[in-house]
Parts: C-alpha cells; structure tokens; sequence
C-alpha cells in the first residue's frame, strides 16, 4: 500500500461534535440523528468521508426514510461507496432487530377491543415484504390473543389461504375466534373479490365449528383496510 494513502477516518479523528457514540452518551440515544445512529453501526468512514457522511450518502437513494432503507438487500447496501460486506450485515441485522422489537409481544397477551389492535400487532409481521403473506391471529373468549401465525406465503399478486389449516390452527390452540390478514405490497387496500369469498367461506365454516370470524384485514404499509369495519363481512 501507499504510504501517502489516506487511512479510514476514524471515531477518534473526528471533530468533538462528529462523534456520535459522545453525543449518545452524554445526550441519549433521541439527541442523535438516523445518520448518526448508522455511523455508530459502521463504526468507520473512507478516506475522504467520515462515518456521518457515509450514512448520509447512505441515507440519501432512500429519501431519509428507514422503512425504504430496511427493504435494501445486503447487495443494495454495499453500492453506497464506503459500505462493505461486514457494514451491510451489521445494518441489516440491526434492522431487523428493530422490526423483532416492533412485533414483540408484551408479557400479558394483548386484548383486541378494535381493527386498529388487530393490524397494530401484525403491522410488524408485515414490515417490508416483498410478497403477500397470509396470517392469523388466534383469540379466546375474552378476545386475548392466544397465538399469531403465518399461514401461508405466495407472490407478488397473491397468496392462497387454506380455511382448513387456518381451522386446524384454531381447534390446536382451542381459540374461541380469529382474525386474519393479508399484505397487498402494491399498497392498494382495495378488497379483491378474491378476498371476499375467502372471508365468506371462513365466516360460513367459523359457524359451523363455532369459531367466529372476526375481521379480514388487508394491510398496505402503514394502512389496512378491516372488512368487518367496512360492512364487507
């Protein structure tokens, strides 16, 4: 190598109001920005950019928004110059732990009094997918959750839900209802018709077992869409 190369920017090298791991310690973890944050994950620059300025960059093809930037792959990652292979993992992994604590459940099952509660818990579940995923929520009498499952997982434009194994979910755990749900990636919340006889078929066999159907949501985003709120049940 060059001796006149330029090394890595360190932590160490930069100025007292560019340090972030300083700031995090001496002003909390809310007084940093997400480009901050990155840069502590990244721990080092480039020759010619500091760790901040590398997240910047970073930051920059997804508008400043970390749900786009948790939907880049590892290889997405790593074309921001100054981002190798061991940096895009260690983003990756501390995204996703995010997305882990998101969906969490709290040490008492939560209550579902409401749509909102329903997509609230399986909002994470349906973080950044690329595909459309089919899932459950399993309730007792008392509408506590009991159990959230991932029925099934299909393409781009659909996946197929099987009323059989969404019941043999429900008798397994002794659930007195469910609620399922759907993602559409496109974000469109528009129920297909597809979706509608699905819901008819489950809420005719929920009766017959005496499982009751609560809701149907389709979940864009930040956005669903509950049949049962609509009338559409």
């Amino acid at each position: 190598m060059d001796v006149n190369e330029a090394k890595p920017l360190s932590i160490k090298s930069w100025s007292p109001e560019d340090r972030p791991r300083e700031k995090l310690l001496t002003k909390g973890t809310s007084a940093l920005s997400d480009a901050e944050l990155i840069a502590i994950l990244i721990g080092s620059g480039t020759a010619s950019l500091s760790a901040v300025e590398v997240a910047k960059k970073l930051l920059q093809p997804v508008n400043h928004n970390l749900n786009e930037l948790a939907r880049l792959s590892v290889k997405d990652l790593m074309k921001t110059k100054g981002i190798g292979e061991a940096k895009a993992i260690t983003i990756v992994a501390a995204l996703e732990l995010g997305r882990r604590r998101k969906e969490q459940d709290p040490e008492t099952k939560p209550k579902i009094t409401s749509s909102k509660d329903a997509f609230l818990l399986l909002q994470g579940d349906f973080m950044d997918l690329p595909m459309e995923e089919f899932w459950v929520l399993l309730l007792n009498r008392a509408h506590r959750v009991i159990k959230k499952q991932r029925v099934s997982t299909g393409g781009v434009s659909g996946t197929v839900a099987d009323p059989k194994i969404i019941f043999k979910l429900a008798l397994e755990e002794l659930a007195s209802a469910v609620i399922v749900a759907h993602n559409h990636p496109s974000g469109n919340l528009q129920a297909s018709q597809s979706d509608l006889e699905l819901t008819r078929k489950l809420k005719e066999s929920g009766k017959f077992l005496e499982i009751q159907v609560l809701d149907h949501l389709i979940v864009g985003g930040n956005r669903y869409l509950s049949l049962a709120d609509e009338g559409m049940m």
